[in-house]
């Protein structure tokens, strides 16, 4: 194999601007993806702005409880007095936050517990896949609920539990992934040429399973949203006075009539979780040919 040959091969593939170009027009055919993209910024701005669009301090009991919706209340309040549409608007910055923190976190390590898996192979391989078969025999809220209770109730240990029962998936999507790439003419031609292992990964593998992996993380920022959402319903997440939307919504069921204190939250979070899938499925859709194919 010729030198000019090796660098061919071994030069990774970046997207030009024609690509970038047909991407973005693929993305404009897919309403849905544009949907679920503006759902989730308009969330994440509202988090970011929380303290300049709340109507009212969400920890403040300076009103009538159980008032029902209206005009200085929309969605009305808790039956502490409590301004609902306050803790809503405030319980995003706690849940879009943490839900990040546990996708990324979740991505990083299963990430490169599955890079390094797929790409040495061998025992490291078994290994490691036991393990991660050994977290999978356990039911997710289940598994979730043991280990956030063993820690204690609070935001930070709900986050780790969530990232507990989290990163096998993507350890797993990425192991595969390298498996795949692991014996492909691009990367063996780069080890040919003398490229050493880590390189290899950094050149040659990551950039080529970042797409599908971003891909998984958006389709699961749904499930961490719920997750963190029904740890803290349980009691062993957020604790009062914390305007966290599982929490509102747990103590929104003991007044089954003051019903705007557990739906309003509950719109919140389906609204963001649903939001989480459409992106996520548009850029699958986006990413791979054969959708792209199949749309035209």
């Amino acid at each position: 194999m010729s030198q000019s040959t090796i660098a061919i091969a071994t030069t990774p593939t970046v997207p030009t601007p024609r690509g970038r170009v047909r991407l973005f027009r693929a993305a404009r055919r897919r309403p849905l993806l544009i949907t679920g993209l503006v759902i989730v910024l308009a969330w994440i701005a509202v988090a970011a702005l929380a303290d300049l669009i709340a109507p009212y301090d969400p920890l403040s009991q300076a009103f009538v409880p159980l008032t029902p919706p209206s005009p200085e209340h929309l969605f009305g309040t808790d039956n502490l007095g409590r301004d609902t549409l306050s803790r809503v608007i405030h319980g995003s910055r706690i849940s879009v936050t943490l839900s990040f923190a546990l996708v990324g976190a979740s991505m990083l390590i299963g990430g490169t517990i599955g890079l390094i898996s797929g790409f040495f192979g061998g025992w490291v391989d078994e290994l490691l896949m036991r393990i991660v078969d050994l977290f999978f025999a356990f039911p997710v809220i289940i598994l979730a609920m043991a280990v956030a209770a063993s820690l204690g109730a609070n935001l930070q240990n709900s986050v780790l539990a969530g990232v507990v029962v989290s990163w096998p998936m993507y350890a797993r999507t990425v192991r595969g992934l390298v498996v795949g790439l692991r014996e492909s003419e691009f990367v063996q031609a780069s080890r040919l040429a003398g490229v050493s292992s880590p390189r290899s990964i950094a050149v040659d593998i990551i950039p080529s399973i970042a797409g599908p992996t971003f891909v998984l993380a958006t389709q699961e920022l749904g499930s961490a949203i719920l997750l963190l959402s029904g740890l803290s319903f349980l009691g062993l997440g957020a604790q009062p006075p914390l305007p966290e939307w599982g929490a509102t919504i747990a103590a929104g069921t003991t007044y089954f009539a003051a019903w705007w204190i557990a739906v309003f939250p509950g719109l919140a979070i389906m609204s963001l979780a649903f939001a989480a899938n459409l992106l996520g499925d548009g850029l699958r859709d986006a990413f791979d040919p054969r959708s792209g194919r199949s749309g035209r």
